[in-house]
């Protein structure tokens, strides 16, 4: 049995089977990898693979015990590497974070910037998505850590840390009649279309939950998973914008104004998402507690240390 096969077999199971997207992610052919995993079921004794002529079709029940075994045993392998790369290159290494476009436009830039000057040599890497998505990929090993405020509490495989609360704002075009109010409330808002995010990104079920306490529907006509293109679809009025106040700078959003609208919607809370299963180097630990400063390494190695098998 070969670390190859392992990968060359998640590697396809992770592509949903597609041989040819499994090849061209591991720089080898279709035949090579069809091959090697046909030896290790000869090695196994145990069909892990049902297939069609050429193509497959399903995992098989062992099959599908066997793929979690392989993965197990891949991300055991990088944990022995980067327990080397911690005590023979300390400065040195990859940080992958998986994240969402608002936290990676709006929050992260100085958390970088902080960062690349105390560890220049690091190399790093931004992965953006939904937040399952960018959960995917801590799971998967393909990021370090994921940052989001959605969908991180689904995936028992992480260990949630709470980093920051945030809360929501009303972008509109200049003088429009929201502005005149004393104060913004949820039945002012559904008076107007309304632009807001995804369903599932950025609090967006925080604003649901809000409209349907009153028993108001909004009227949302547009939805984005980008806080900018929210913004340029109100400069053209189109309709009211709902996004994280975080999203809104009055320096460079000149041609429109905000409105708090934290008393109307429950605070959402930003989470760091790190896997149960993987060796975190130092540097790592430095980078969550420049962007959370309340994480420092004692209290983060007292999470991991909790954590269940």
């Amino acid at each position: 049995m070969k670390l190859q096969q392992l990968r060359y077999l998640c590697e396809t199971a992770n592509q949903s089977l597609n041989l040819s997207k499994a090849a061209k992610n591991l720089h080898t052919s279709q035949p090579a990898i069809s091959k090697q995993i046909q030896l290790l079921e000869e090695e196994l004794g145990v069909s892990i693979l049902v297939r069609n002529g050429k193509r497959i079709i399903q995992v098989t029940p062992p099959g599908r015990i066997i793929i979690e075994i392989a993965n197990r045993i891949l991300r055991e392998t990088d944990n022995l590497k980067n327990v080397a790369q911690e005590f023979t290159n300390e400065a040195g290494g990859t940080l992958t974070i998986a994240t969402t476009h608002t936290q990676a436009r709006y929050v992260l830039p100085p958390v970088i910037k902080q960062f690349t000057l105390r560890y220049p040599k690091v190399k790093l890497i931004l992965r953006q998505g939904s937040p399952t998505q960018i959960s995917t990929l801590v799971t998967s090993g393909e990021a370090d850590i994921a940052i989001a405020t959605e969908a991180i509490e689904q995936f028992q495989e992480l260990i949630m840390l709470p980093c920051y609360e945030w809360n929501r704002c009303v972008v509109v075009p200049p003088n429009h009649p929201l502005l005149a109010l004393e104060k913004l409330t949820l039945e002012a808002i559904s008076q107007y279309p309304i632009i807001t995010y995804d369903f599932a990104f950025t609090g967006r079920s925080k604003i649901n939950q809000a409209f349907e306490r009153v028993g108001l529907i909004p009227n949302v006509v547009l939805t984005a998973i980008d806080s900018d293109v929210i913004k340029t679809y109100v400069e053209l009025e189109l309709g009211i914008g709902i996004l994280a106040k975080m999203a809104f700078d009055s320096k460079r959003d000149k041609h429109l104004k905000s409105i708090d609208a934290s008393h109307l919607f429950d605070a959402s809370t930003t989470r760091i998402g790190i896997s149960k299963n993987n060796y975190l180097r130092g540097y790592i630990f430095d980078f969550i507690e420049i962007f959370a400063p309340h994480l420092d390494h004692s209290s983060i190695r007292a999470k991991l240390k909790n954590r269940k098998p």
